[in-house]
């Protein structure tokens, strides 16, 4: 796209009007210039009889020719823009001939800036474009940007690599506001996963992708294939969470041209009032079986992108979340898993969307069976688990009985059961269990239950358990444990088991600096010196990753470790402790 204009520069003869051409003329070829300007400022100034006395009162107060006319040209160019505007907000065939016919007399002089908005104000509300139009403004830049998106929508219908570039950069930054709250080590209060779905989606770039959308199903189809794309190419998950995000924006603004043809949106609908709710009833569950099973043959293509709807992190949360509450209410109701249908549908939906990237990499559009056995096995060993944290809990709320205590504790705090960890490896829905059940231990403050945990959760299948969402949430959590990293025990498993074997991954660096951030001042100096080389950034590491570790090395240098007090080691050095304490005068 580049900057053009024609010679001679600004159409006003094509609409009858002299303009530089004629006056370029006039001067060349008359006798006098002076008699030949004054001539073309009576022909071509206002033809207001009244005006004219007028105009020699204002040379007196010193106001230019030239700023009086260009006040009465921006008086008239807004009376008529506002006229403009009238005439496209009334439907009918008369008032559409009426504005392609002012654009025809005046598209000429577009290039002329000062009236410049009147005819961008014709186009606005001009619905159908003639291409020729269009294709002046998309190859001069300059009006191309003057443009307003609701002509702009028409000119990228039939030009998906323009509208890709105004796209591109409003992606990007929705990837970047993404991290940056996932890594932000300053955010202890606006969490990921604590904002509404309507308040997400109030947010300036879904907003703003919804405008540029507009009614049509074109340009709605091609962000979409967009957000399909860079999902195949980066597996980055925020994409799966615009996809549904924009689908939700588009049905609060009710553009039914789109939403009516979405086959996603009533799915999407369900699910994300769940969300909201924080609650599945059996209604809605109902609801969201039923979508998933009248998928015909023919139709699996939607699975694609209904996976990425459920691959979206807000409902994986929602889903294992809820998950977890499920497994709770049935050890205390003494129920089976296999029995809960909600339970069965929200692992159904899990499995969908945690196999959204192999999906719609593979072409492959079929549901993941469950495998029986997550149902049968591994969520009874989980439950286990459970049932052990509640008698722990409540055995420490009883009067201290040694023998008891003893009991306790080797019958439930050993090893998780070994089901536990050969599932979690297998299958990516066990592994996110187990990560949301970590979670749970973490917000009822429960040591012994993250120790057992965190031993075996570095081994969830593909990694899972190292995710930007989950470990932001675990890290937050666990910075409102201070007093825990005291013990070597839970550093030990924390760190050594648990994070040291996921610090292949850039992004695991950056989540324990934040937690050391707030809980070195509870470590021992050979931890937090063991912690920090281990944690030194490499090449591969961001800029933002080097200067958080060198703000910290910065923050541990300059803690001042409290020197004993001149008192205390007196009385430790002093010859009288060897004597013993007398007796109290009151015995």
């Amino acid at each position: 796209m580049a900057s053009t204009s024609k010679p001679g520069g600004t159409g006003l003869e094509e609409v009858g009007v002299p303009g530089q051409t004629f006056l370029r003329d006039a001067l060349t070829s008359c006798t006098d210039p002076l008699k030949a300007i004054e001539e073309f400022q009576l022909e071509n100034g206002i033809l207001l009889p009244s005006l004219r006395p007028m105009l020699p009162l204002l040379d007196l107060h010193g106001v230019r020719r030239l700023d009086f006319h260009t006040s009465v040209l921006e008086e008239l160019r807004d009376k008529l823009i506002v006229h403009i505007n009238e005439l496209g907000s009334k439907e009918g065939k008369e008032n559409d001939k009426k504005l392609k016919d002012l654009l025809a007399k005046s598209f000429a002089i577009v290039r002329i800036k000062a009236l410049r908005p009147v005819i961008m104000s014709i186009l606005k509300n001009t619905p159908h474009i003639d291409d020729k139009y269009l294709r002046v403004l998309v190859r001069d830049r300059e009006l191309y940007n003057d443009t307003d998106t609701e002509v702009k929508r028409q000119i990228w219908q039939d030009n998906q690599s323009l509208f890709g570039d105004e796209v591109s950069p409003l992606l990007s930054q929705y990837i970047r506001e993404k991290e940056n709250v996932l890594f932000d080590h300053e955010n202890l209060t606006n969490l990921f996963f604590s904002p509404s779905p309507k308040v997400r989606r109030q947010g300036a770039v879904v907003q703003k992708l919804a405008h540029m959308i507009g009614t049509s199903v074109k340009l709605y189809d091609m962000v979409l294939q967009f957000l399909r794309t860079l999902f195949l190419r980066t597996r980055n998950v925020h994409y799966c969470t615009l996809r549904a995000e924009l689908l939700m924006a588009l049905h609060d603004l009710e553009i039914q041209d789109i939403i009516s043809v979405d086959p996603c949106h009533k799915f999407t609908w369900c699910l994300d009032a769940c969300i909201r709710e924080r609650n599945v009833d059996i209604k809605r569950s109902r609801e969201l079986q039923g979508f998933l099973d009248s998928i015909k043959r023919g139709q699996e293509q939607v699975l694609g992108d209904l996976s990425m709807t459920l691959c979206d992190p807000y409902a994986i949360n929602f889903l294992a979340t809820s998950a977890i509450k499920i497994l709770q209410h049935l050890i205390n109701t003494e129920g089976l898993p296999r029995d809960n249908t909600i339970l069965i549908l929200l692992l159904r939906m899990l499995a969908l969307g945690l196999s959204a990237w192999v999906m719609i990499d593979s072409q492959e559009f079929k549901e993941p069976k469950l495998d029986s056995q997550v149902v049968t096995k591994y969520l009874p060993a989980l439950m286990s688990l459970m049932v052990d944290d509640q008698v722990r809990a409540l055995h420490n709320k009883l009067p201290p009985d040694e023998r008891e205590s003893a009991i306790t504790t080797i019958e439930h705090s050993g090893p998780p059961p070994d089901a536990c960890e050969a599932y979690m490896r297998e299958s990516t829905v066990c592994g996110v269990l187990a990560m949301y059940y970590t979670l749970h231990a973490a917000k009822l403050r429960d040591r012994g239950a993250l120790l057992r945990i965190l031993s075996i959760l570095g081994s969830c299948k593909d990694g899972r358990a190292y995710e930007d969402p989950f470990l932001h949430a675990l890290v937050a959590l666990l910075i409102q444990l201070p007093d825990e990293f005291q013990g070597e025990d839970f550093s030990t498993v924390l760190f050594d088991e648990f994070f040291f074997a996921g610090l292949t991954k850039d992004n695991v660096t950056r989540h324990i600096l934040k937690l050391l951030w707030y809980i070195h001042p509870k470590l021992p100096e050979t931890r937090i010196h063991t912690l920090m080389k281990a944690l030194q950034p490499g090449t591969q590491h961001n800029e933002s990753v080097h200067k958080l570790h060198e703000a910290l090395q910065q923050k541990l240098n300059t803690q001042v470790e409290p020197a004993p007090s001149t008192s205390e080691i007196e009385y430790l050095d002093s010859p009288l402790m060897s004597v013993p304490t007398p007796a109290p005068y009151h015995m």
